[in-house]
């Protein structure tokens, strides 16, 4: 497949055990099913997929692929620090049923751009699962150069990039450079939310939204927006969620959204140990923004 449009990232609920929440998840996947997103990004950054085990990890995909029925494809996390645990993930995903799998370069020691080539050709080689590569510098501190992404991408099974958030005046040169270099089927998309509204209007083919794990109607009108070339619109309702953004910012979108879940009991769960929920504080202002915005 070819990831277009709206990719919606949902937290993972996790017991007090450490177990996924196993219905709290199904209920999330069904609310995004229902608002009818592109695809679905399980086991994200905002997924938590670094802090859970492998059984765990197989466990949510099931649960994610069952109850989606088909509806909606299924991306999901299968980054890990050695190559032949990320196989391995990669495999299990495969024979779930998941559309494709999203590989960060995941490692406690720096990376080089050589040694990621190899990572991710065995995954995809010893898998047979498409690939995403998910460019996360602020979180695996290794940043996908253009000319690793243009090697990639003529690799068989690698199918798309997950770039970062990037200023509005260097977005439109990125896309264009790669644009130029990758196979035309080869998927350019963004993250960042509050950045990639510029990136749409650009050109970009997917948004990988973290707000959207919650809440697709606000990506989805934004979305549209850009593709109708309606750039003040979109920027106008990007605006209207800066409040939000600003709480991303500060916090992290992942403790924010966890906040929302909660907040508009979704679900009941906290974030994985260490990562620590938000202050009594800070939620009241989550509650505000929710009520503000009208977020539901």
């Amino acid at each position: 497949m070819r990831f277009t449009g709206l990719s919606a990232f949902p937290i993972t609920p996790i017991e007090a055990d450490g177990r996924v929440d196993l219905p709290a998840l199904r209920r999330l996947v069904a609310r995004l099913c229902a608002a009818d997103v592109d695809s679905i990004g399980l086991l994200g950054s905002t997924g938590s997929y670094p802090y859970l085990p492998r059984e765990e990890r197989r466990r949510a995909l099931e649960a994610a692929i069952d109850e989606a029925g088909g509806r909606v494809p299924i991306l999901v996390g299968v980054g890990a620090l050695r190559t032949d645990e990320a196989v391995r993930l990669a495999q299990d995903a495969e024979a779930a049923g998941a559309a494709a799998g999203l590989l960060a370069a995941v490692s406690y020691t720096p990376l080089t751009q050589d040694e990621v080539f190899e990572h991710v050709a065995t995954v995809a080689r010893a898998s047979g699962l498409p690939l995403c590569l998910y460019d996360n510098p602020s979180t695996t501190h290794f940043r996908f150069e253009p000319d690793l992404v243009i090697r990639l991408s003529r690799l068989p099974g690698i199918v798309a990039v997950k770039s970062p958030g990037m200023e509005p005046q260097a977005v439109a040169a990125h896309l264009a450079a790669l644009r130029d270099a990758v196979p035309a089927e080869f998927s350019l998309g963004y993250s960042g939310d509050w950045t990639v509204t510029e990136a749409l209007l650009a050109g970009a083919d997917a948004w990988y939204s973290v707000v959207a794990g919650l809440f697709p109607q606000v990506a989805t009108d934004i979305l549209r927006a850009a593709r109708a070339g309606d750039a003040d619109e979109a920027r106008r309702l990007n605006a209207r969620l800066e409040p939000l953004w600003a709480l991303f910012r500060q916090h992290s979108s992942l403790r924010v959204m966890y906040a929302c879940a909660n907040r508009l009991e979704l679900c009941h769960t906290a974030p994985p140990r260490p990562i620590l929920p938000l202050g009594a504080e800070v939620q009241a202002q989550v509650a505000a923004v929710i009520r503000t915005l009208d977020l539901r």
